[in-house]
């Protein structure tokens, strides 16, 4: 073979080897219509995608679902199911945005509404979780996917957290997680806020996660059982979380329905509810 073929062939070996990497086929991606498997736990807020309700607004997306507050800018909660089928070697999108099926006179965080905030856009739904294809990346820099997060915590502890979620995954579990949030007044890089964008969008007091891990299979809610692990955190939304480990945050699902006043793995059968809502996970954490 000669030179110049030689030269010719490597760049076709490497853009093939960089297209593979760039993006995996939607077809990949695990069909999740209405985003109906991400709650088939439940709903913890009975949201709706009613405008005349628009602190409690269903967003249901393939990717995740979420109830969102209009008034706080942010959303309420967003729960969504990770297993092995939504890794993949798609690319992080970056492309922060506004969402863009509010009613127009709604306001609408876009890409710019964190600068200078002191706070990072902190995904609720992790990018990370979604690598099946660029589209499904993209999906989570929807701003309505975001909350004011305190950067050593987004990057410190909390990522610790997200990371171990997709070791369970890969382990072999569905693991089903609902991030939210609750109170106001954050710890960021420029102090201490209750709100940013001119008063827009409150900054969280606390952030909080539930993980439920159980192997793979179908009827999910019916196969949760009393040893099921259930793991929940919750973590105040500040600098300093990062001095600490998520595993010392550990609290019961029992202790975040009293302080948010929602009803998680409301599709659990009760008595199964009572027994794992109130325990503490002592489980490995890495």
């Amino acid at each position: 073979m000669n030179t110049r073929l030689q030269y010719l062939f490597g760049l076709v070996f490497i853009f093939s080897i960089w297209s593979c990497g760039n993006d995996a086929p939607l077809s990949s991606c695990p069909d999740d219509s209405a985003a109906i498997s991400h709650l088939e736990l439940g709903n913890p807020s009975n949201a709706t995608n009613d405008v005349n309700n628009p602190n409690n607004f269903l967003i249901s997306l393939p990717q995740y679902a979420l109830s969102y507050s209009r008034d706080r800018g942010i959303p309420n909660w967003v729960s969504w199911r990770v297993d092995r089928d939504w890794f993949g070697n798609a690319f992080r999108q970056d492309d922060f945005r506004a969402y863009d099926a509010f009613p127009s006179d709604w306001y609408t965080p876009d890409e710019s509404s964190y600068l200078d905030s002191g706070f990072d856009r902190g995904h609720c739904c992790p990018s990370a979780d979604r690598l099946c294809s660029s589209e499904t990346n993209s999906s989570t820099f929807y701003m309505t996917n975001m909350v004011p997060q305190a950067p050593n915590h987004n990057r410190g502890l909390w990522r610790v957290l997200e990371e171990y979620t997709r070791l369970l995954a890969e382990q072999g579990n569905e693991v089903y997680v609902i991030t939210g949030n609750y109170g106001a007044g954050g710890l960021g890089n420029m102090g201490y806020k209750e709100t940013i964008d001119n008063g827009n969008i409150v900054v969280p007091l606390y952030l909080y996660k539930i993980i439920l891990a159980i192997p793979r299979g179908n009827d999910d809610a019916q196969r949760v059982n009393e040893n099921s692990r259930l793991i929940a955190v919750n973590i105040q939304n500040t600098n300093l979380a990062d001095d600490y480990k998520w595993w010392e945050f550990r609290t019961t699902v029992d202790f975040l329905e009293e302080a948010t006043g929602y009803d998680f793995l409301s599709s659990v059968p009760a008595s199964i509810q009572n027994i794992i809502e109130a325990r503490l996970d002592d489980g490995p954490v890495e």
